[in-house]
């Protein structure tokens, strides 16, 4: 079997595992964003501060915390994943503009090199604001474990303009298009890619589509059947 997908916690089951053992760190964890005031991005509904449809997707947990307990979460569970990752993986972590700056140093505290920010753009086709500059870009720290795994190597982009819905239909409310995923999998070398906020598994989708092995972890029952489906039709 290529790929594994696990019904649980992310740090309670990465405190679990052994060290060394993946070759790639790619993820979407929650931002614990959106909104514009305080209340609106503590609210529980997490569907409630990104859609104008709230009830079109399943909700999920984790999008309540305040930045400074958002830090200490993400350097938690970014510790816990720095152990399981081998000497030199690379690790891409998206965020958004509130999070940039936090989780920027989570990064860091947990132990990783941080290399760059990548940005994704969205196109224009995503929240317009009259008279405002436009929420389009969203963005992929990216580092790794000690020294980068490949000096030799094609440069790779940057930038990436993808609209949202490339590859098909959202199937989590702030999933990620399939091609962008498949874009940054290209930077990861051969072996197993960890993703332990896998959503409805875009990461894995993409991991496995190009040659990779794939292990997720999703807490939410609703999307760890969405992701086991998706995973199954990719074999």
């Amino acid at each position: 079997m290529h790929w594994q997908l696990h019904n649980t916690d992310a740090i309670a089951w990465l405190i679990d595992q052994s060290p060394d053992q993946f070759d790639a760190l790619v993820t979407d964890p929650p931002y614990s964003s959106g909104g514009l005031h305080t209340k609106d991005r503590t609210a529980d509904s997490a569907n409630k501060k990104y859609l104008s449809s709230p009830s079109l997707y399943p909700e999920f947990a984790g999008e309540n915390r305040d930045q400074f307990s958002y830090m200490q979460w993400s350097t938690l569970w970014l510790t816990a994943a720095h152990r399981t990752l081998k000497p030199g993986a690379p690790a891409m972590i998206f965020t958004d503009w509130r999070q940039l700056a936090v989780m920027s140093s989570a990064i860091q505290a947990a132990g990783f090199t941080l290399r760059g920010c990548i940005a994704w753009d969205k196109t224009e086709a995503v929240r317009p604001q009259k008279g405002r500059f436009r929420q389009q870009a969203e963005f992929i720290l990216w580092g790794s474990k000690g020294p980068w795994h490949d000096k030799a190597g094609p440069t790779h982009p940057g930038v990436f303009r993808v609209p949202v819905t490339a590859g098909g239909p959202k199937r989590h409310t702030t999933g990620k298009p399939v091609p962008l995923m498949e874009a940054l999998v290209k930077a990861c070398p051969p072996g197993i890619v960890l993703d332990p906020f896998a959503g409805s598994a875009s990461t894995g989708v993409a991991t496995l589509r190009s040659g990779r092995r794939f292990v997720g972890v999703e807490r939410e029952e609703a999307y760890y059947r969405i992701a086991c489906e998706r995973l199954s039709e990719e074999g």
